[in-house]
């Protein structure tokens, strides 16, 4: 679909059905990863595995996430074509060793859509978008009991390679709907604070540098102890999040955001004195901190 065609676009599910078009762009795409896996393409291109470039699936999301953020509709629009460019890649991978193809892939996430998507394409109902994770969560247990597949363990379905907020919030959104939750929002404070007490004392007792660094040559058990402990910290936290309603992930990428942007007009006004920023005293430091938060 090109730009001029969006003002044409579908205007509901029977016609959007009905005006299926084919996708030249795509198929482009395809063809110009398959002839640089060719013996007489590109020799970086022919070298790479499944292996090899798992990274760049992760990197091309996350600078794909950036751009959404940063509401950079042509930023977006080059990096989900990145992200494009992995599934595509790592399909033809797939192709060259005979397990299957890009069309494979795309008609099973069709075929799964339309499937977990029973009040649009069948005869159930969904008022509202918890109408709709029910319903996805049945056809996901039915698709499993029909695969005849061994039941998963409640969190096999949260991969481990997730960023750690992300995955902390999942696992124990899993715990507490399998029953294992905290009664109310101040039980889990409560369970801060007790962690809290005790990433104290496991730093206390770990041997540390003059700057108040943990030292794990000295003591390698105790400076695990407070690795572990801050965890504990950091993992309590996140219910608190998940409880309030509030992701966690997106919680702290926002602050990472707030603390760029304020550290950039320290940075400025830094250069704006003829300074660097090591060259300002914590006074000075926080008093720019403080104009930052001011302004925004």
């Amino acid at each position: 679909m090109t730009i001029e065609s969006l003002a044409t676009r579908p205007r509901s599910v029977a016609e959007a059905v009905a005006q299926a078009t084919s996708h030249p762009n795509f198929d482009a795409l395809v063809a110009t990863i398959c002839a640089l896996r060719m013996p007489d393409g590109c020799p970086w291109d022919r070298e790479q595995t499944h292996q090899s470039i798992a990274h760049n699936m992760i990197e091309e999301a996350y600078e794909a996430v950036d751009a959404i953020e940063k509401r950079d509709a042509g930023h977006l629009r080059e990096e989900l074509g990145d992200v494009l460019l992995q599934v595509v890649l790592q399909s033809q991978i797939a192709t060259d060793e005979g397990l299957f193809t890009i069309d494979d892939v795309c008609a099973d996430v069709n075929d799964k859509m339309i499937r977990r998507h029973p009040h649009v394409f069948g005869g159930e109902s969904a008022a509202n978008s918890a109408d709709v994770k029910a319903l996805w969560e049945d056809v996901k247990a039915q698709e499993a009991a029909g695969a005849g597949a061994e039941a998963p363990g409640l969190l096999d379905g949260v991969p481990s390679g997730f960023p750690a907020l992300m995955q902390a919030q999942k696992i124990s959104k899993k715990a507490a709907k399998a029953g294992f939750e905290w009664d109310t929002l101040d039980d889990i404070w409560a369970k801060v604070a007790e962690e809290m007490a005790e990433l104290q004392a496991a730093y206390a007792a770990a041997p540390k540098s003059p700057k108040g660094a943990i030292v794990p040559e000295e003591n390698p058990a105790a400076a695990e102890a407070v690795e572990l402990e801050l965890g504990d910290v950091l993992f309590t936290l996140v219910n608190v999040a998940r409880r309030m309603g509030v992701n966690a992930e997106g919680a702290l990428r926002a602050t990472c955001v707030k603390f760029r942007e304020r550290w950039a007009f320290i940075e400025g006004a830094a250069a704006g004195m003829g300074r660097a920023v090591e060259e300002l005293g914590t006074d000075e430091l926080n008093q720019l901190w403080d104009m930052a938060k001011h302004l925004g």
